[in-house]
Formats: structure tokens, C-alpha cells, sequence
């Protein structure tokens, strides 16, 4: 039989709403087929009936149960990604890990180093790369339109509050959330890497304005610092936005341009005034993730997925990088460090 005519085999840990994405992504590709969920809690608990596959309270019961599995989609708590991904990787399944990839660069190296030594792919998910806009400004800036790039700033304006911060939730806990840009915010980090590289120069101040009693750590930051390959930025960010995300956005002042991305998801591009430049018609932004009383980033994960069963079954390289998936927690770490 081809190798490409059976269907790659997952199971997810972690049936949280982003684990939920996962499976419900799976579920949805012809190629890939869901053949377990793992979760701490009660199945009960977990609004998950509608996933007709076998349940499991730990990744240890799933892995010595006998199922096949070629991939294992890790969206437990920040806190123990690294140690599930060590698990899944030791057991010589591939792995799909949710941001952030670990809460430390040690952690994250080993993954990698453990991932070498097995022969198995990591994927890190940076689902907000596949949006249009961030498709677009990344050609842009390639291309060397924007000539040298001067000044960037990243403003993350949303709100987290007690609907979200939970006290039965691991949202807020040190070591298992890791702090705000850890959860909120890696993708924006994870964007800026992937657009204009390596940063030093770290300064940071960090402020805990009103989650004192929700999380155990700080809700805002001002963090500014120099581009290795020339330029400087700036990292201003807050959860303690009231009732409703106000933005997330990036502006790009540049050599023969400037350019303003925003939008509650980085999905609109606000403004975009550039030497010689005409600005095409992008393709819609799918809509952010839903969850209620709060809103997540654009809903990308199937082409996480779509890119998993390719990349196994010999269509495609790998989108998204474990070195880069390590290098955004390098950053945080790094600027955590001004605390």
C-alpha cells in the first residue's frame, strides 16, 4: 500500500478549547483520523461526546494501552508541555505542540535534542502566520520593498478578567501558565521573529494593575529592545483592557514606507503608504476563535493539521519549526528576566 493512502493516526492531550480545536481539526481532514483523547478530568466535564474515540486520564494510560499512534497533539498547560512532548517523543510518536513550547529555553532544547535523537518531527503551532495580512507583510518585507526597517511596535491591548482567570482554571498559575506573554501574547512574539529576526538590548517594565487576586504574575508590560539585523521595537502589552479586547497591532515604519496592521487579530491592514507600492486585495481573515465571554486569534489550526499529514506523507517541509517555536520562549524568558 502507498504511504500515502492510510490515514495518519492522532491523539490529543489536553480536551481544553484549544485541545477541542485540535481534535475537531483532525476530525475534519480525509487524512487524518482521531484515535484518542487524554485529559485529567472527568470525560464528563469535558464536552467531548461528540468524538466517538477512546478516553484517557494520562498520556503514560494512553501510551501503554496499545493504541497506534503516529502523532500526538499537545495542548495540556503551558507547565507541562515540555514533559508531555519529552513522554510522547520517548515513545517515538511525532508531536504537535501548542504555544508555548515549554516555559524554558532548557526545556524547549531538550525536546529538540530528544526529537534528533528519536528521528521524529516536532510542529509548533503558529497558527497566526497563515492569516492573510501576516502572508502578505511577510512577502513584503522579503522582497525588500520596505528597504531597511527603522522602528516596529506591537501593541496586545485585550482582556482577561475573572471569566477567564477561573480560580479552578490553571490560567494564572506561575508554573503552569508561565505569565502573560507566555499565554496571551507568544503569537505575536512568534510573528515578530519570523518577520524581522533576533532582538537584544532587552529593556522591560511590567506592572500588575488588577489581576492581583486572579494570576500570579504581572498584567502589563512596556518591553523595548534592538533587532539584531537593525532596527528597534517595542513590545507594549495588557490584559487589564475592561470587558472586551481593544487590539492587537503592528506598525512598521520603514525605509521607504510604513505600514499599520490591525484589527482585534492583526487581521486588517489599516494602513499601508509605501514608495512605488500598490496594495493588493487580500483574502478574507477567518474569524477569531469564539469562546464565549472571551475571544481567542484567528482560527487557523487546520492548516497545523494540513500541514502535519503532509509533511509525513512526503508533500511538504514543515511550516512551522521546533527552532523557532524555542526561540520565541528564549525571547520571553529573556524578557522576563527584567522583572
Amino acid at each position: 500500500m502507498p504511504i500515502h493512502d492510510h490515514k495518519r493516526k492522532f491523539a490529543v492531550i489536553g480536551c481544553g478549547h484549544i485541545g477541542k480545536r485540535h481534535a475537531e481539526m483532525i476530525v475534519r481532514n480525509e487524512e487524518a483520523e482521531l484515535v484518542a483523547l487524554i485529559d485529567v478530568k472527568p470525560q464528563s466535564e469535558l464536552g467531548i461526546d461528540q468524538y466517538n474515540v477512546p478516553f484517557f486520564h494520562s498520556l503514560d494510560d494512553f501510551l501503554t494501552s496499545g493504541i497506534e499512534a503516529d502523532v500526538i497533539n499537545i495542548a495540556s498547560p503551558n507547565g507541562f508541555h515540555a514533559e508531555h512532548a519529552m513522554k510522547a517523543l520517548e515513545a517515538r510518536k511525532h508531536i504537535v505542540v501548542e504555544k508555548p513550547m515549554a516555559l524554558t529555553k532548557q526545556d524547549a532544547e531538550k525536546v529538540i535534542f530528544k526529537a534528533l535523537q528519536v528521528h521524529r518531527q516536532v510542529f509548533a503551532v503558529m497558527q497566526n502566520r497563515y492569516s492573510p495580512p501576516s502572508v502578505w507583510i511577510k512577502e513584503l518585507i522579503e522582497s525588500g520593498v520596505l528597504g531597511k526597517i527603522f522602528m516596529v511596535q506591537l501593541n496586545c491591548y485585550w482582556n482577561r478578567d475573572e471569566r477567564y482567570y477561573k480560580p479552578e482554571s490553571w490560567h494564572g498559575k506561575k508554573d503552569l501558565d508561565g505569565g502573560t506573554l507566555f499565554t496571551q501574547f507568544s503569537h505575536f512574539i512568534d510573528i515578530m521573529y519570523w518577520l524581522f529576526g533576533d532582538v537584544e538590548n532587552i529593556q522591560g517594565k511590567f506592572n500588575d494593575f488588577n489581576h492581583q487576586h486572579l494570576t500570579d504574575f504581572e498584567d502589563s508590560g512596556f518591553v523595548n529592545f534592538d533587532f539584531v539585523n537593525g532596527g528597534m521595537g517595542a513590545l507594549n502589552y495588557s490584559t487589564s483592557i475592561w470587558n472586551q479586547n481593544l487590539e492587537s497591532s503592528m506598525t512598521i515604519i520603514a525605509e521607504n514606507g510604513a505600514v499599520k496592521i490591525g484589527g482585534q487579530y492583526m487581521d486588517k491592514i489599516e494602513v499601508c503608504n509605501v514608495k512605488g507600492y500598490q496594495m493588493p486585495e487580500l483574502a478574507p481573515t477567518n474569524p477569531g476563535n469564539d469562546y464565549g465571554a472571551y475571544k481567542g486569534s484567528a482560527a487557523n489550526h487546520h492548516y497545523v493539521i494540513d500541514n502535519v499529514v503532509d509533511v509525513l506523507n512526503g508533500r511538504s517541509a514543515i511550516t512551522t519549526n521546533a527552532l523557532e517555536g524555542l526561540k520565541v520562549v528564549d525571547i520571553i524568558e529573556r524578557i522576563y528576566s527584567f522583572k
